[in-house]
C-alpha cells in the first residue's frame, strides 16, 4: 500500500469520526459567526463603506478573515490523537507497516477538508451582511485553500504537542497560543493604522500575512504579492511542522 493510499485511508477514517460527532463542529461555526457579528456591531458605523481601505464594501468584509482564522484554530485532530495514545491504539498503528508521513497527515488531511467546507459555509453566511469576494471564483477557491492550509499547519503543531506530552490538558492549553497570535494582527484596522509597538508585533507575527492574504481576496482582485506572502508563511511553517512531527513519531517510545 502506497503512502498516498495510507493517508487516504486514515483521512477517511478521521472524517467518519467527525461525521459521527457533528456536535463537535457547532462551536467551530458558532464562535466565528459570533465574532463577525460582534466586530461588525462595534465598528461597522465607525468605518462605513466609504472608508478607502474597505474598497467599497462594509466592515464585515474586512473582519471576515479573523473569523475564518478563528474557525481554522478549532481542529480536533490533536485531541483525538491523545485519546488514541491513551487507549493504546496509536501504538498498534505504529506497529503496522504504515509510513510515518501517513501517520502525520492522516488526521491533518481530514482537518483540511473540514476547514475548507467550513470556510465556504462562513463566507455564504457572511453574504447577507454585504460581503462579496472581489477576486471572483478563483478567489473563492484560494480562500478555501489558504484557510484550510493554515488549519493543517496550526493543528499540526497541536498534534506535535499531543505527541510530546501525551496529555489532553497540555494539548488543550497549547491551543490558547493562537489567541494572542490572532489579536497581535491587524484584525480590526489595517497595519498602517496600528500604534508603532503594535505594528512591529504584527509585522513579526506570521498570522498577519495569512490574514492579509485572505483579506485581499475578499476586498480586492488577485494581489499576487500579498498572496505569495500568505502562502509562503503556510509553506515554511508547514514544512517545519511536518519535519518535527515525523521526527517525534520516529523517536516515539
Amino acid at each position: 500500500m502506497s503512502a498516498v493510499t495510507q493517508v487516504n485511508v486514515l483521512t477517511t477514517r478521521s472524517l467518519r469520526e467527525a461525521w459521527r460527532t457533528p456536535e463537535a463542529l457547532a462551536p467551530t461555526l458558532f464562535i466565528p459567526v459570533f465574532f463577525l457579528v460582534v466586530n461588525l456591531g462595534q465598528a461597522g458605523d465607525v468605518f462605513p463603506s466609504g472608508t478607502p481601505w474597505l474598497y467599497g464594501q462594509n466592515y464585515a468584509a474586512f473582519t471576515l478573515p479573523s473569523s475564518l482564522l478563528l474557525a481554522a484554530s478549532f481542529g480536533t485532530a490533536a485531541l483525538y490523537l491523545v485519546e488514541e495514545i491513551e487507549g493504546g491504539y496509536f501504538d498498534k498503528l505504529r506497529a503496522t507497516p504504515i509510513s510515518r508521513t501517513a501517520l502525520v497527515f492522516g488526521r491533518l488531511g481530514a482537518e483540511g477538508i473540514k476547514t475548507a467546507l467550513l470556510t465556504a459555509v462562513l463566507v455564504i453566511l457572511a453574504l447577507p451582511f454585504g460581503v462579496e469576494v472581489a477576486s471572483g471564483p478563483i478567489g473563492w477557491l484560494l480562500l478555501m485553500v489558504l484557510t484550510s492550509a493554515w488549519a493543517v499547519v496550526f493543528v499540526g503543531f497541536m498534534q506535535l504537542i499531543a505527541l510530546v506530552t501525551r496529555s489532553a490538558a497540555a494539548t488543550n492549553s497549547g491551543g490558547l497560543v493562537f489567541f494572542p497570535l490572532l489579536f497581535l494582527t491587524p484584525n480590526l484596522v489595517p497595519r498602517e493604522l496600528l500604534t508603532r509597538p503594535m505594528e512591529i508585533a504584527a509585522t513579526f507575527n506570521p498570522v498577519t500575512y495569512v490574514m492579509e492574504a485572505l483579506r485581499s481576496l475578499i476586498l480586492e482582485d488577485l494581489e499576487w504579492d500579498v498572496l505569495a506572502r500568505g502562502f509562503g508563511v503556510v509553506v515554511v511553517f508547514g514544512a517545519i511542522m511536518v519535519a518535527l512531527n515525523i521526527r517525534v513519531i520516529r523517536n516515539y517510545d
